[in-house]
């Protein structure tokens, strides 16, 4: 029920696919994102949101970049991971959505992604 409202929330501002196991993905300003939902007991269902900001970035700066905040927003958790390539980022973001309408929803998964966008901005030369 609860990826049912995320979905229609996140259709006023984007195009959204249903993959296979119900995860919804769209995409925000170069940012793929995708929501994944889970009940941790009965009547307590959560929504899990994971933008990956960037990619490959090369910059050996990036991990104290955005340990020192940029593109600082007040929703989500940002990690550097380091790959083959350079540094990937992304955001997440869990929230208990029991009792969350469609625009409340869409209010909240909009900020969380916009402060990725924020980060992508700052971060993607």
């Amino acid at each position: 029920m609860s990826l049912e409202i995320a979905r229609k929330a996140l259709e006023r501002y984007h195009d959204v696919e249903v993959d296979a196991d119900g995860a919804l993905t769209f995409a925000h300003g170069g940012v793929l994102c995708v929501v994944q939902g889970t009940e941790l007991e009965e009547g307590l269902p959560v929504l899990n949101l994971t933008c990956v900001v960037a990619w490959d970035l090369t910059a050996e700066d990036i991990p104290a970049r955005v340990a020192l905040g940029v593109g600082e927003g007040l929703f989500g958790t940002p990690r550097v991971i380091k790959g083959e390539r350079g540094w990937d980022v992304t955001l997440r973001y869990a929230f208990p959505a029991v009792g969350l309408e469609e625009g409340p929803m869409g209010t909240l998964l909009m900020l969380v992604v916009s402060s990725a966008s924020s980060m992508r901005a700052e971060l993607v030369p």
